[in-house]
């Protein structure tokens, strides 16, 4: 696998291989630019799910468990002052971007990273789960834990993670994600 630099990432959403909307600006050449070497930034949304407090419940990982996070997790909205994640506090939070990596002939495929400055405060973004295979669309779920000593403040519209387009060798089969167009990150429907 190769990793698109900025140049390449541009390209491929010229020709419709990738797409972004909104689509990122400015370009690379613009300081300011949301385009890292071979990165993109994408940004927070304003709503968030958090786990209910107060359940004593323990999940089977056998099974499928999306239909049991969404009953897990309550829709929160983040104000404009920003949500307030203590250190050891984990929640669900989703990109303002929806990504389209369409499958037939198009080669490519992504993963989400945390950005490093705020890792060094203990911020940890999608850390388990980065891939997002071809043929997926939709805005990205993000898992979010404050591993760090400080409480930090969340706010919508932050550049929070990194979208790392990859190219893929030969097409694949099929791209049946149970996650494939979620409005939410915990897989179901946003209401």
């Amino acid at each position: 696998m190769t990793v698109l630099s900025n140049r390449a990432l541009i390209e491929a959403m010229d020709a419709g291989r990738l797409r972004i909307d909104p689509r990122p600006a400015p370009t690379p050449e613009v300081r300011g630019s949301p385009f890292g070497s071979c990165s993109v930034d994408l940004h927070l949304g304003r709503t968030i799910f958090i786990p209910r407090r107060g359940l004593q419940v323990t999940l089977d990982i056998r099974g499928a468990l999306t239909p049991t996070l969404d009953a897990l997790y309550e829709r929160r909205e983040i104000a404009d002052e920003g949500w307030v994640l203590e250190p050891g506090r984990f929640l669900l939070g989703r990109t303002i971007e929806v990504v389209d990596l369409p499958l037939s002939g198009n080669g490519l495929a992504a993963r989400i990273e945390g950005r490093s400055s705020f890792a060094r405060a203990g911020l940890l973004v999608h850390f388990t789960a980065p891939t997002i295979h071809a043929g997926f669309t939709g805005s990205i779920a993000l898992e979010i834990i404050n591993l760090g000593e400080f409480a930090l403040v969340l706010r919508p519209g932050s550049a929070i993670c990194q979208l790392i387009v990859e190219t893929v060798e030969g097409e694949p089969i099929r791209s049946d994600s149970q996650f494939q167009h979620q409005s939410a990150p915990t897989g179901a429907a946003a209401p």
